[in-house]
């Protein structure tokens, strides 16, 4: 399916992107791959949650205390361990290190920065940022191998079937699911990374936000996020196909294996 199929019928106030980056020493030559539509710059805080605890770790000297938070902030998708490291060791910081070593530039929100979920973000710059992350762990980071370990144990419906939807069971893979209560969208979004062996990879990103417009749906939504309650479901009903097919897409023209036709996880 090519990226026109999926975003041609786009709600006018959605909004869809996706990126790739093929690359690595004595592989193929380096191949990247976008398609936007509607906003370009979208939030979408989990996919960063792993970008957070990789460069946090030189900033918190007790190892074990980084580890507590880290670990449960990417295998579990933790707000609390997110927001633990993010104001320990500061936004200003963490943006600073992470242009540091990916060379891609984010700011804090404007307001608020200890609203970690508010940095707004491109697909492309999240596709380069993982990319740096996953040949630092290639070329030996202890950290950034442990960060892709954790999230190869991402399982179950926070995965959305992007593993399936890849064709790769040991993808490492990060998502994420939002939809706060100024908002008329609910956005989901997924980062995969594919090892290729030895530095070469490929990093796959998909991220939507499309209409909710129904108001007792949205009603309920809110009500079970405020208990706590599980909302994998709505959003894989809302987005999952476009999400899975999007990267799927990503995938096929960066010129990886040819993936499975995207199915529900």
């Amino acid at each position: 399916m090519a990226f026109n199929d999926l975003l041609d019928d786009l709600d006018q106030s959605a909004a869809a992107q996706a990126a790739g980056i093929r690359r690595g020493y004595g592989g193929p030559p380096p191949r990247t791959v976008s398609a936007c539509a509607g906003f370009t710059r979208l939030r979408c805080a989990s996919l960063l949650k792993p970008l957070y605890a990789w460069v946090a770790a030189d900033r918190i000297p007790d190892r074990e205390r980084w580890r507590r938070h880290a670990e449960p902030a990417v295998v579990v998708s933790s707000n609390a361990d997110t927001l633990n490291l993010w104001l320990g060791v500061g936004p200003g910081v963490i943006l600073d290190d992470l242009r540091e070593r990916t060379g891609v530039s984010w700011t804090p929100p404007n307001g608020d920065p200890s609203r970690f979920g508010s940095v707004e973000v491109a697909a492309e710059e999240v596709a380069t940022a993982y990319a740096v992350l996953a040949q630092s762990a290639a070329a030996g980071d202890p950290v950034a191998s442990d960060v892709l370990e954790w999230m190869r144990q991402v399982e179950g419906e926070q995965t959305f079937g992007v593993r399936e939807a890849l064709g790769s069971a040991e993808a490492a893979v990060k998502c994420g699911w939002y939809g706060a209560p100024d908002e008329t969208c609910l956005r989901t979004h997924a980062v995969a990374l594919l090892p290729r062996g030895g530095t070469r990879v490929s990093v796959v990103v998909g991220m939507t936000a499309l209409p909710f417009p129904d108001a007792a749906a949205r009603e309920d939504y809110r009500q079970r996020v405020g208990k706590g309650l599980p909302v994998e479901q709505v959003h894989d009903q809302l987005s999952g196909a476009l999400l899975r097919g999007l990267m799927a897409t990503t995938l096929t023209e960066l010129g990886g294996a040819k993936p499975r036709r995207p199915t529900g996880p």
